[in-house]
């Protein structure tokens, strides 16, 4: 077993014991920071995010960010255990966090303290699960030069060098009112509908959709899911508006900005992003922190799911343990040996970075 296998899974232990649902990571941010300060170290905080950087840091060459997320989601109702409390059963450790993204972090935070002669930077970041402005964003101007981060999502610890990227696009449809009975109107339903089956349009799930032809080998094609609507007032008028909401995920070959031109170019009804900041993300397989894992015998792949990765000027990827499928759900847990084997990867890998 590694050296710091037992104190990481004793604080992974007080972390689920403490409530950090998105935005309200006070608490969780206050036992980093003390436990930073308990080993040495200097931590500095910025909202709930608390970083600290290595005692023999050199600001004129290129740090490696530590990054992990301190919130969680709110427990889902289907849970077995109490999510805060941390349940010890074999090899598995329960309770919320636990997976997503509790292991990565003391697993990262515990290779930061015994690599103390390395350029790191470690970093708990806030709003994560929420892709809050208060989070990883807020702090990453306050940081020396980053050349590289590892992000410590759930991977298996394999490396995820894409990711896709999210946009939310609110849609309406316009159409004009009138009677149903003598079938006055436009119907703003009927409208919508027409919009709707150029989104679902593909000949099969793996294939691209007519909108979007380009299909990344690591991250697939671009998803356009339909997943909220709205419309009517009463049954016997015609609507003269349908409200929808879609959610895509976009792969590294589309900007978010390209692809919401292309829904404006293709679709009737007036359409609003939310956001286009958070765009697919990915790494060059010729990096070579990612060609050290390929030499590990790690295998490369393309997560479909969105994590603060997508806030990073700088080349990263994902490399956590657990496994993303227990993230979100009830009864999460992460395994000891899981955990250990990320302590000691992380110390191999990093250490060959001289």
């Amino acid at each position: 077993m590694h050296p710091h296998t037992q104190a990481a899974v004793d604080l992974l232990r007080r972390l689920i014991a403490t409530p950090s649902v998105s935005r309200e990571e006070t608490a969780v941010a206050d036992i980093v920071v003390q436990y930073l300060q308990q080993h040495g170290c200097e931590p500095r905080r910025h909202g709930n995010n608390v970083w600290a950087m290595s005692p023999r840091f050199d600001a004129s060459r290129p740090a490696i960010l530590l990054n992990a997320h301190l919130d969680t989601v709110k427990p889902v109702s289907g849970w077995q255990r109490n999510p805060f409390e941390p349940l010890l059963e074999g090899d598995r450790l329960y309770g919320l966090g636990s997976n997503d993204c509790g292991g990565g972090l003391v697993s990262l935070l515990h290779t930061f303290l015994t690599l103390s002669s390395s350029n790191l930077i470690f970093l708990a970041s806030a709003e994560e699960e929420v892709s809050g402005k208060g989070g990883i964003e807020s702090v990453l101007p306050l940081l020396p030069h980053v050349g590289f981060a590892i992000v410590g999502e759930p991977t298996g610890m394999q490396p995820a060098i894409a990711e896709k990227g999210l946009m939310v696009v609110d849609a309406v449809a316009r159409g004009k009112a009138g009677h149903a009975a003598r079938d006055e109107g436009v119907n703003a339903i009927y409208v919508a509908m027409d919009d709707v089956a150029q989104l679902a349009c593909r000949p099969d799930a793996a294939s691209a959709s007519p909108l979007f032809p380009k299909v990344s080998p690591l991250l697939g094609a671009v998803r356009t899911t339909v997943t909220v609507i709205a419309a009517g007032t009463q049954h016997n008028v015609v609507p003269d508006e349908c409200r929808f909401t879609i959610d895509v995920r976009s792969n590294e070959l589309y900007s978010n900005e390209q692809i919401f031109n292309i829904l404006q170019q293709h679709l009737k009804s007036e359409l609003h992003a939310r956001s286009f900041r958070l765009s697919s993300s990915s790494i060059p397989d010729t990096h070579p922190f990612v060609r050290r894992c390929v030499a590990h015998g790690l295998t490369p792949f393309g997560s479909p799911t969105l994590s603060d990765q997508a806030l990073m000027p700088f080349p990263s990827l994902k490399l956590g343990p657990g496994q993303s499928a227990r993230s979100h759900t009830a009864d999460e847990f992460i395994c000891i040996s899981e955990i250990d084997h990320a302590l000691s990867l992380y110390q191999q890998l990093l250490s060959e970075e001289g």
